[in-house]
């Protein structure tokens, strides 16, 4: 089993920040949300709060989407060319995306894909985390209890902060743009 985080490794760029940006297209009602994201963004910078609280300050734009899941489609539609070309050429069904991206956002992709997928537990009509950030080590602890014992062949990302996934992998790889290159853990 291959496993991969998703943004900037699999997909160019970061999905919930495209999403972001499509939404406020359609729905400029969306801004109204923006000052709180900008001030709980500079307290996390600061630490002078969690990531966990920045994150449902952010995701409180979804208020403003009428119709979450029917926009999520309609944005993968348009962005699924942002899946990079190294993915589709090594693909297996058996492959795992282990992302802190919020589930009700990647839930559509990775179906589309093919794949099984982890991510951070976000109630889309509220902005709530449900359960903790999918970051870090709780990757690990994620991905070991939906699939204890199975061993990883392969896991990619472009993010050294993944350095216990990493760990659990025969082989790591940083991806950086198009290029990957092995990654002695």
């Amino acid at each position: 089993m291959n496993v991969y985080d998703f943004d900037n490794t699999i997909y160019s760029g970061d999905c919930t920040l495209d999403f972001w940006k499509y939404c406020v297209r359609k729905y400029p009602k969306i801004w109204y949300a923006l000052p709180a994201a900008i001030v709980y963004g500079a307290l996390f910078t600061l630490r002078l709060c969690s990531k966990a609280l920045f994150k449902e300050k952010f995701y409180r734009f979804l208020k403003y989407v009428p119709d979450v899941d029917d926009e999520i489609c309609k944005f993968w539609d348009c962005h699924i060319y942002k899946i990079k070309a190294f993915y589709y050429k090594q693909h297996h069904s058996d492959d795992v995306v282990v992302s802190a991206s919020p589930e009700f956002l990647i839930r559509e992709v990775c179906t589309r894909l093919g794949v099984a997928f982890i991510a951070s537990k976000v109630d889309p009509a509220t902005g709530k985390l449900g359960g903790d950030n999918c970051y870090g080590e709780e990757k690990v602890r994620r991905f070991r209890e939906m699939y204890p014992g199975i061993e990883i062949q392969e896991f990619y990302t472009d993010s050294v902060s993944d350095i216990f996934m990493a760990k659990q992998a025969q082989k790591a790889f940083l991806v950086e743009n198009d290029r990957v290159e092995e990654w002695s853990v």
